[in-house]
């Protein structure tokens, strides 16, 4: 395998954004194992492919019998693969906070190597690997890029963090330098530790904007979601949830993959009651997601490891779609005029409860909770200067009609 020279990021957004497509899921379903055969499938079709891993397990390179590489190598014609270096990208990315965090920690009388290691920061890899997609997205070098995600509740956690982690640091940010100029004396005579300094919140300002950037790259109309799944009751109904919660946070789904199904035909007494079962349980799943596409892969005799494996694979999975083409399904949110003077903000919120579903206005922003998670969502200004009129729940859409006026902190029936 011959590794190509990492390219230096502009600093500049480049024209052309490649298509991305995350596929994530229920650990155990063979979502690296899919998303490995489509991007063996993108590299075939001719598309300049990128395919990396946002999961610290890291099997996207076992799953291509490849050896696995920090930066982007070439292991097939036109398919580059990269697994995440943690340590070298922390240090690039934010090693100025993660050097005043140590130092702090020294200060109060930890010994260095203790220090090093309680500053490596939970979810740190995962915020790397991140960063790491939005510097290759801004190359210009791939047409498609591949993201192998965390089983489904680490990457709803990572996909929400860049916008709760804007809400925060915008608020604090402009409030903490004044504060700091105006303390670091004290605290520094006072507590005998040091207080950061502007290259320290430089670097956490230069985070906060990346974070920003890779907010617009995943939530935009070039990127998707694809949710892999097995037939099984309890899988199905964590893929339910995952798509409301997708939904909330503004990023689109566009297909389901449903992986491991029992073929039919020649079933004996024992395979006959999974394929019965599954059966349902896939009857279902077309139901119950429509209008997106459902992809089925059957239960294959021997592992699909390896390229030629995974392109077979591919292949039976997407049959003669284009599943590199740009999403056809809308964005989850949209704001438009009602007709009657007011305007409508709509966010699809698929399989919620009523009983979910909590909204709350505050300022210019609404606090809308559905089961376990919550988005802060700043308004545009067409709507922050309007109260809320009404708000209503149906058919799997979140409606919030906003009248004239001024905004109030009131939370709507």
């Amino acid at each position: 395998m011959t590794a190509t020279a990492r390219p230096e990021p502009t600093g500049e957004a480049v024209p052309g954004a490649p298509r991305l497509l995350l596929f994530t899921g229920k650990g155990g379903v063979g979502k690296t194992t899919v998303a490995a055969a489509t991007a063996v499938l993108a590299a075939r079709r001719g598309h300049r492919t990128l395919v990396v891993s946002t999961d610290t397990a890291h099997s996207l390179a076992d799953a291509l019998a490849v050896p696995p590489s920090d930066d982007p190598a070439e292991v097939a014609p036109g398919l580059f693969l990269q697994q995440v270096n943690t340590q070298r990208s922390l240090e690039r990315h934010w090693g100025e906070l993660r050097e005043y965090a140590k130092d702090m920690l020294v200060e109060l009388g930890l010994d260095e190597v203790t220090s090093e290691e309680i500053t490596v920061l939970p979810g740190a890899e995962e915020v790397i690997a991140l960063l790491e997609l939005r510097e290759q997205a801004r190359t210009g070098r791939w047409d498609v890029l591949v993201i192998d995600c965390a089983p489904t509740a680490e990457t709803l956690r990572l996909l929400a963090l860049p916008e709760a982690l804007d809400w925060h640091v915008t608020r604090l940010l402009p409030t903490g330098r004044r504060v700091i100029r105006a303390v670091s004396p004290l605290v520094r005579q006072v507590a005998r530790v040091s207080m950061p300094g502007d290259d320290v919140i430089g670097a956490a300002e230069r985070l906060h904007r990346g974070l920003l950037e890779i907010r617009g790259l995943l939530a935009g109309d070039d990127a998707s979601v694809r949710l892999v799944l097995t037939p099984e009751s309890v899988v199905v109904a964590e893929a339910r949830r995952t798509l409301t919660s997708l939904s909330l946070y503004g990023y689109r789904v566009d297909a389901v993959i449903a992986n491991r199904v029992f073929p039919a035909d020649g079933a004996d007494a024992w395979r006959h009651g999974w394929v019965a079962a599954q059966g349902r349980r896939l009857a279902e799943i077309h139901e119950s997601f429509a209008p997106l596409p459902v992809h089925t892969v059957p239960y294959l005799p021997a592992e699909p490891v390896g390229l030629p494996a995974l392109a077979g694979l591919a292949e039976t999975l997407y049959g003669e779609a284009d599943p590199f083409a740009r999403p056809q399904v809308p964005p989850p949110m949209s704001v438009a005029a009602d007709g009657d003077g007011g305007w409508e903000l709509s966010l699809a919120l698929p399989f919620a409860e009523r009983g979910e579903v909590d909204l709350a206005r505050k300022g210019d922003e609404l606090i809308i909770t559905a089961g376990p998670y919550r988005r802060i969502l700043a308004l545009p200004a067409a709507l922050a200067r309007r109260t809320v009129a009404e708000a209503s729940l149906r058919d799997g859409r979140l409606r919030v009609r906003f009248g004239s006026g001024g905004s109030d902190e009131r939370e709507p029936g």
